[in-house]
């Protein structure tokens, strides 16, 4: 059964919406210049005061947040109140750089239970269900975040965090997990080896939904996960530096549901900055209305994506993002054309040959850029004839090109060539010397 967690505020009209919005961003605007060095400087250095924001039109006159500001600021540079006050850190796995460093107050790690509680019912979870987490728990905030809002729904969590794949099987079925949350690469490479265990998930587990995020995925990877599991696959969202994984898409998989009441959300154009039309896709920026360890403000994610504000047939009011197109920092740039991995996933799994596994190389040849795509095929997609192989890479050539405006290699593999992995799969191996 599809409900609501707080019907009122989930389905509050526009007008109160904004109305809402608007004295929670003076208020939080307000709060970060008393209590942040930061903002003060840089409110300063943007040539604005708390006093010139009036109404939610003038959050333009704020300066943006990135990511390099928190390394710059580690570890707790940005924090606005004291460490009496702060129950819990994240911290992010500082790839590049210095990691980034999280605080949450009792109300902050509340506020984000809510938040979760509010999406996990919308795809019908409730006191009844049993949700195996299997993102990673620790430092990283996926596996702590699904598993507060699964106990403030009053579902039964199984704490799986990731890997030991038959493990993770096995207690699906013996313990009647009804829901799994864990990246959609992780969840193909779970179906792979149901199948050599000769487990049937839609037949002998009682699992009907899957929470999938962490990762950019098309809408054809969800058609093979729901058509191959006998689940519904919802999109799930967040990142570390804002409070991990918050918002899902509702029973009608039409868009994430961003809560306005916590998060006042923008898409803006990744160069000039300024802000896109409904519906013009972008870059996600979010400024954090009722978040008091370590608000941010014009934060700007690096996630493309578009957003509407109609009002969702599900009845809640809130805008929704539409699934993502991948990360500004994700792009692949080859001979000047912007490449992302979710389109070439989108044209790959249009064909029954093609496994979900894949990987994009690129190298330069001389001065010009050479993009190849490792191709996994299925099982009954390999041949070992030479002619039908021929055939199929000319085929993905030609519809990647469509889709790219661009010519790439084809390089097709035996089933099982390319690496699984239990958290974000690594699709780009880019070796480019610059």
């Amino acid at each position: 059964m599809f409900g609501y967690w707080d019907p009122q505020l989930e389905r509050m009209s526009a007008e109160d919406l904004h109305a809402l919005q608007e004295d929670r961003l003076k208020a939080m605007v307000r709060f970060v210049y008393d209590h942040s060095s930061f903002y003060r400087k840089r409110f300063a250095e943007a040539g604005v005061e708390p006093g010139d924001i009036k109404t939610l039109e003038d959050v333009t006159k704020l300066p943006f947040t990135r990511k390099v500001d928190l390394r710059d600021n580690y570890p707790t540079g940005l924090f606005c109140l004291p460490k009496n006050l702060v129950v819990r850190y994240h911290v992010s796995s500082g790839t590049t750089g210095k990691p980034t460093v999280v605080g949450y107050t009792k109300g902050d790690i509340e506020a984000w239970s809510d938040s979760l509680a509010r999406a996990l019912t919308s795809i019908g979870l409730g006191s009844n269900d049993v949700i195996q987490v299997g993102y990673g728990y620790g430092l990283f905030t996926g596996g702590l975040g699904l598993h507060y809002g699964a106990e403030r729904i009053g579902a039964t969590v199984i704490p799986m965090s990731t890997g030991n794949t038959e493990r993770q099987l096995e207690l699906m079925q013996d313990l009647g997990s009804t829901a799994i949350a864990c990246t959609p690469s992780y969840f193909l490479h779970i179906m792979e080896v149901a199948e050599k265990m000769g487990i049937n998930i839609g037949k002998d587990t009682q699992l009907k939904v899957g929470i999938f995020g962490a990762e950019p995925w098309s809408d054809e990877t969800r058609g093979r996960i729901e058509a191959g599991a006998g689940i519904k696959a919802y999109d799930i969202y967040g990142t570390s530096e804002i409070s991990g994984p918050l918002f899902t898409e509702c029973h009608c998989q039409n868009g994430i549901h961003v809560w306005s009441d916590l998060f006042l959300t923008e898409i803006i154009d990744p160069k000039t900055g300024e802000q896109v039309e409904d519906g013009e896709r972008g870059e996600l920026v979010f400024t954090t209305l009722n978040k008091w360890a370590m608000p941010l403000i014009r934060y700007r994610i690096g996630d493309i994506t578009s957003m509407t504000h109609e009002v969702c047939e599900c009845g809640r009011s809130h805008p929704r993002i539409m699934r993502l197109q991948g990360r500004t920092d994700d792009m692949i740039i080859v001979r000047g054309i912007n490449v992302f991995p979710s389109q070439v996933e989108s044209v790959l799994l249009r064909m029954p040959a093609v496994g979900p596994h894949y990987q994009i190389l690129v190298d330069r040849d001389g001065p010009l850029d050479v993009m190849t795509v490792r191709v996994e095929l299925t099982e009954s997609g390999f041949s070992d004839k030479i002619g039908d192989l021929m055939a199929l890479s000319k085929r993905i050539s030609k519809e990647l090109k469509g889709v790219l405006n661009i010519v790439a290699k084809i390089e097709l593999v035996e089933p099982g060539t390319i690496p699984r992995y239990e958290g974000k799969a690594k699709r780009v191996i880019d070796t480019r010397k610059v």
